[in-house]
């Protein structure tokens, strides 16, 4: 099955949650199974699973079943998505300080 491009909405959604970002953060590490990932969380293993939903449905973590086991990874691609718009934004403020330098460096005429 293809996975649908990440939405931005969805990824800042996502990041907003502090329990989230501490999943991320342990995700960052290398994969992981849900049990692992839940044990110094101090949250019950269905919360877990509810907010690896929205980290998955967000494209930022993808999850595997092998057996009984279920093991989560990070999907870089959901990360490039915020990391676009970031840099989109940072953009246009550089071009909108770089003109107000250069109209604050222009010599007065009196």
């Amino acid at each position: 099955m293809k996975r649908k491009q990440p939405n931005v909405d969805h990824v800042f959604h996502a990041l907003g949650d502090s329990t989230r970002r501490a999943i991320l953060e342990k995700l960052s590490e290398g994969p992981i199974s849900v049990s692992r990932l839940a044990e110094p969380l101090d949250i019950s293993l269905a919360a877990v699973v509810q907010h690896l939903q929205v980290l998955e449905e967000s494209g930022l973590v993808r999850t595997e079943k092998v057996g009984r086991v279920r093991t989560c990874s990070i999907e870089p691609a959901g990360f490039s998505v915020a990391q676009q718009w970031i840099g989109d934004r940072r953009s246009i403020w550089e071009q909108r300080f770089d003109r107000l330098g250069d109209l604050l460096s222009e010599p007065d005429e009196k």
